[in-house]
């Protein structure tokens, strides 16, 4: 018996959902004049048949017209109706290109079930499915290649605005456009008997990265990520597998080392603690291929603020002694002093971590991390120039000669000598991603030998501080 067989026509008016995308006519033939084109997962009512053809009504276009049978899956009903309508919803959701289909299945769900079915675990896996299908259109959207506005992603959007799903674009660093879902299905999703996984993948998407406002102000973006971390919070980590525990974990570190440096910008502490223990408790042998990117952007993060919290207004060195000033306009100023007397001042609207300061042996030469960024780090080195009567002179290394994104620029040790440092540097911006660790010469600041890895350096093997070596993300 096929579907057809099964509704006779004392079923009419029944409701039914385009399963392919395919055309209105008016009349029941293939020749018939072409009334509109109906997307998958667009709602009909069905009014009658005749031979291989259902006569439908479109309400949003008001219109009627024909179409082939199997080009229209009847909507259940009765008792079982929400229990067959969460099967079909569970199948669609395993096949990517269906999305227009299982919004409208999900959303006949929410129309089909009862209050408490709404409540419970049927209702938290419609709503869960409804975000990821609005999540995959987005993220099509989004695709160097893609054209919102043609073809079967204009129809797959077209039919997620009629089932009132709301997408904003957002300007990517890279310069492309990022689609983003508003998310209102996870929030509700978070507010019914979900499931551990359910809730997580809600937090994750209400808080993805590449889905912000770059035009925030600092008190809106510092606003938003304690929303963030409030929302992050709500999901407990003990109860989720190792792999969706270190996406948690990794999300949670990112936002927590955001909020440290909008806090210490504006004087109001901003400690690097509790990003540090969130991305200690994460598991790299868990971590799944797709995951390696979020790791390597947390690790970033996290790196950059590290020094957050360890706020001190001067380091003595005996020879030297590093001094934090202010500046004008709320800037902080370094300055150097040789014997007492000002050698060579510089001034940062970043954070300037006199902390982490380290002169070298021949004390010649001296490394500092400033933070001028949410997420980007740069190394101060103040050098001596040679001979008797040299004075000293402040060079920038940043972590990358590109537009600032994610990435830090650390001193990793001092080769004994005096004329070279070790330096680590990881970065992605402008759509590009590395890690490197070099041998850097302190009278040219030309790299000497570089590596991607650590131990394929000797200097690093014999020469990498120690600090450095237990503390830094960047080693891992």
């Amino acid at each position: 018996m096929t579907q057809a067989d099964a509704a006779p026509a004392a079923d009419f008016p029944r409701a039914g959902l385009v399963v392919q995308d395919a055309p209105l006519r008016g009349a029941p033939r293939d020749t018939a004049s072409l009334q509109a084109q109906m997307g998958r997962g667009e709602a009909l009512e069905i009014r009658a048949e005749r031979g291989d053809h259902w006569q439908v009504w479109d309400y949003r276009r008001e219109r009627g017209g024909w179409m082939r049978k199997g080009q229209v899956l009847l909507m259940p009903k009765g008792d079982g109706a929400s229990a067959e309508l969460l099967a079909q919803l569970r199948l669609a959701r395993q096949q990517w290109g269906t999305e227009g289909l299982g919004l409208g299945l999900a959303a006949a769900y929410v129309q089909a079930a009862t209050p408490a079915e709404l409540a419970g675990p049927g209702g938290a896996e419609a709503l869960d499915a409804m975000g990821t299908f609005a999540e995959r259109i987005a993220d099509r959207a989004s695709l160097p290649n893609a054209k919102p506005g043609e073809g079967q992603l204009a129809a797959q959007i077209d039919v997620a605005a009629r089932y009132g799903l709301k997408f904003q674009q957002v300007e990517a660093e890279d310069g492309r456009v990022q689609v983003c879902y508003d998310g209102e299905a996870f929030r509700r999703v978070l507010a019914v008997a979900a499931t551990p996984e359910q809730r997580v993948r809600a937090a994750l998407a209400l808080t993805r990265p590449d889905c912000l406002d770059p035009r925030a102000t600092p008190r809106e973006a510092e606003a938003r990520d304690q929303w963030r971390q409030q929302l992050l919070a709500q999901v407990d980590a003990a109860t989720l597998p190792a792999h969706w525990k270190n996406r948690l974990l990794m999300r949670r570190a990112s936002v927590s080392a955001s909020l440290a440096f909008a806090q210490a910008r504006r004087g109001a502490g901003g400690e690097a603690a509790p990003a540090l223990a969130e991305f200690a408790g994460i598991l790299p042998t868990e971590l799944t291929e797709d995951d390696q990117a979020a790791y390597a952007d947390a690790a970033m993060r996290v790196n950059a603020a590290r020094w957050l919290g360890t706020g001190t207004a001067a380091r003595d060195f005996g020879a030297v002694q590093l001094v934090l000033e202010p500046g004008a306009d709320g800037e902080r100023c370094v300055a150097l002093k040789e014997a007492g007397k000002l050698a060579v001042r510089r001034c940062s609207f970043g954070q300037v971590a006199l902390a982490s300061a380290s002169l070298n042996r021949e004390g010649r030469a001296l490394a500092l991390a400033v933070q001028p960024l949410d997420g980007w780090r740069e190394l101060w080195l103040f050098i001596k120039s040679p001979g008797r009567d040299g004075g000293w002179r402040i060079e920038v290394m940043p972590p990358a000669s590109a537009q600032p994104g994610l990435g830090v620029a650390e001193f990793a040790g001092w080769v004994p000598g005096g004329a070279l440092m070790l330096l680590a540097r990881e970065f992605r911006a402008e759509g590009k991603y590395r890690r490197s660790f070099e041998v850097l010469s302190l009278a040219t600041l030309a790299t000497e030998r570089q590596s991607p890895e650590p131990a394929l350096l000797g200097a690093f093997q014999r020469w990498a501080d120690a600090s450095w070596r237990s503390n830094s993300p960047v080693r891992r």
